[in-house]
Order: structure tokens, then C-alpha cells, then sequence
């Protein structure tokens, strides 16, 4: 069973918001910021799986949406630096920052970006495997809790310091910019974000159901009984470093969807969502939304992520100090986020409402001293 009936509930609702509420309410800037936050609940999602139910905090998650950015972005730079667009280089059909820097022939790693089909197998293979190779490194000499958590935080830093260096081979700082076109579709137009939005929208449904599958799984039990009891579940025979590096990759593969279609939806992607800061702000929106909860990192991102726009806008001085004070409010009064909120005071309240409409209706069971008739 993937779902239970409490969950499909609120994955039909989460669905219906996402696919018919906003996309009616909004218009095409507002849903477009919308769509990019929605980028950002991938993340969050792996999040969840990773520490909500692995136990294992990962504070360098942009790592690999980066990643998954980043190898979209380079076939995006690749079909937008055709001969006959980059025509007044010195060296036409190389992506124009090489040229800048004097490159005259295309980098090796950039070859299999030539192809759609290859790129998005690429998308999720390398951060899987970067994932993969950093999990092995790790767990399986026991290393978790807060070294792992400071270790991935240095790896994001390096990683952040590596790609500002390359700014020949890769953008450098100023990141992978002015991508077009997806197989000859222009992705800038009003109505390729509305496709686009719908498109990262259902990716991101699945991707759910992906999690309560793994959630309702042997899997998903082994997890939960490895983050409260490790040494038990060891002592019982599993091999608790695969499933610790299973876990980790999934949440990278997760990740990587969200920055791809970032690149995509954005039209750029840069070393600014690889470091340390993005990577800190995506461990808040699990923990907004709750970080045991699938359908509340949704609902963490879209929060954070609304309430950072309209203190930006209203509040240009003030919204960093409006942004931390919603932070520390919702971990000090609500440590469970929004799925927390949602359990014990919303729940039991709808509960409640539904137990006396069924004491009502025909057939049903009168309330208690209720005079008959």
C-alpha cells in the first residue's frame, strides 16, 4: 500500500493546489515565482527522506541540486551557442565565457551535453554518484550525526570555490547564463513557463509518491528503526552503512530533479545555489514544514519561500530580521513545523466536526442527552 487514506487526502488536496488553485490565481510572474520555489520542495522532500527518517542531516543538500542545474544548464548553453548564434566569436560554437577567456576548443566533460536523452540521465546519475562516493566515504567508517553534518557543509563551500575558479570552463561566478531553447522549444516565452510549471509540478507529485513508497516500504522501516535505535538495527544483521548511503542517494537524485528544472524554469543556474547559505535555507524548509512530514516539505518551501518575497518587497531594510523572527518563532513554538500544527490542534479539531455531523444524520447515533422523539 502506497498511500493511506489520510495521506491520499492530502496529496489530492497538495495536487489540486498546485495544478488548478494557483495556476488560476496567479498570473504568469507570480506562478513563475511559484514554480521556482516548487524547485526549491525537491530538496526539501530529499531532506525529509534523508534526515527526517534516516537520521542523517545533510547540510550541503545544494550540492546536488546544484549539480542537476548545472548539467541541464550546459546542455541548455550548448543549443544556445550553435555556429550560427555565436557567429562573431573568435571561436564560434563554444558557450561565449569560454570564448571570453580565450578557449578555442570545447572542453571534454562538456561532449556528452550535446545530447537531450544523455543529459537527463546525466541530471541524476552524477549528483547519484557524487552522492554515492561521499556516503561510502563516510558511513561506512561510521561517520554521521554532527561531523557528517559539518563535513557536507565544508564539501558544499569547496564545491562553491571550485566552480567560481573555473570561470573558463564552467561560468565561474557569474554562473551558466542566457539559455533559449530545449531541443529547438523556446523555454522563454510566457506560455514554455506555464507548460514548464506543469511539467516541475507533476515531477514533483511523483516524486512524492516515490517517498510514501519508500515510507511504507520494509525499507522505509528499516530507516526509521536505524535513526532512533542504529546500534540495534546493526546488531540484527542489516548493513546499516547501505542504507544510509541508499537514502543519502536518493535524496540526491531528488534534489537534482528540483535543479534541473530550476535551470530550466529560471533560465540560468550559478555557484549561488551550491553553497553553504542555500543549503542551511533548504534544511529550513524541511524543518518549517516538518521534518517527518512528505507533503509538509511542500508546504515549508512554499512559506518560507512566500514569506522571503513579500518581507523582500514590503520590508526591503527589515525582511532578514521578519525572515529569521518567523524561523525562530515556528522552531520554538512548533518543533514538529506545520505537520505539527496540523496534528494537534487542526486534526483533532476536524475530527471532532466530522464525529458530530455523523451523530446527526439519518441513521446515525443521536447526541448524548439529546431528548428523543
Amino acid at each position: 500500500m502506497i498511500l493511506s487514506r489520510k495521506e491520499l487526502i492530502g496529496l489530492t488536496i497538495l495536487s489540486l493546489l498546485i495544478l488548478a488553485v494557483l495556476p488560476l490565481a496567479l498570473d504568469t510572474f507570480r506562478l513563475n515565482l511559484v514554480g521556482k520555489y516548487l524547485t526549491y520542495a525537491f530538496v526539501a522532500l530529499g531532506l525529509v527522506m534523508c534526515w527526517g527518517y534516516g537520521g542523517i542531516l545533510s547540510l550541503g543538500q545544494g550540492i546536488f541540486f546544484g549539480l542537476g542545474g548545472y548539467c541541464m544548464a550546459m546542455y541548455l548553453k550548448l543549443e544556445a551557442s550553435s555556429v550560427e548564434n555565436t557567429k562573431i566569436q573568435s571561436t564560434p560554437g563554444i558557450p561565449d565565457f569560454m570564448d571570453w577567456n580565450q578557449i578555442t576548443e570545447l572542453p571534454f566533460f562538456w561532449e556528452p551535453f550535446h545530447s537531450l536523452p544523455l543529459t537527463l540521465i546525466l541530471v541524476i546519475a552524477v549528483p547519484v554518484f557524487f552522492a554515492f562516493i561521499i556516503g561510502f566515504a563516510m558511513f561506512t567508517r561510521r561517520v554521521g550525526g554532527t561531523y557528517f553534518a559539518i563535513i557536507t557543509q565544508a564539501i558544499a563551500a569547496i564545491l562553491t570555490i571550485l566552480i567560481v575558479g573555473q570561470q573558463g570552463y564552467i561560468g565561474g561566478i557569474n554562473g551558466i547564463t542566457d539559455l533559449r531553447t530545449l531541443h529547438g522549444w523556446d523555454i522563454r516565452t510566457d506560455d514554455a513557463k506555464l507548460i514548464l510549471y506543469f511539467v516541475n509540478a507533476l515531477l514533483l507529485i511523483g516524486c512524492l509518491l516515490i517517498a510514501f513508497f519508500v515510507k511504507h516500504s520494509k525499507l522505509g522501516r528499516i530507516l526509521v528503526a536505524m535513526r532512533d535505535k542504529e546500534d540495534r538495527v546493526r546488531f540484527s544483521g542489516y548493513n546499516v552503512s547501505s542504507f544510509k548511503i541508499f537514502v543519502f542517494c536518493l535524496a540526491a537524485g531528488i534534489s537534482a530533479v528540483g535543479g534541473a528544472m530550476f535551470a530550466l524554469q529560471v533560465g540560468f543556474m550559478s555557484p549561488s545555489f551550491v553553497g553553504i547559505v542555500p543549503s542551511i535555507e533548504m534544511v529550513i524548509y524541511a524543518a518549517v514544514g516538518g521534518r517527518l512530514s512528505i507533503l509538509g516539505a511542500v508546504y515549508g518551501t512554499l512559506l518560507v519561500n512566500w514569506a522571503k518575497t513579500s518581507f523582500s518587497e514590503s520590508f526591503p531594510e527589515l525582511w532578514l530580521l521578519g525572515l529569521g523572527g518567523l524561523f525562530i518563532a515556528v522552531v520554538l513554538a512548533f518543533p514538529n513545523g506545520l505537520a505539527g500544527i496540523y496534528t494537534s490542534y487542526v486534526e483533532p479539531y476536524v475530527k471532532r466536526l466530522l464525529s458530530k455531523k455523523t451523530e446527526i444524520i439519518p441513521g446515525g447515533t443521536l447526541p448524548q442527552g439529546s431528548p428523543a422523539e
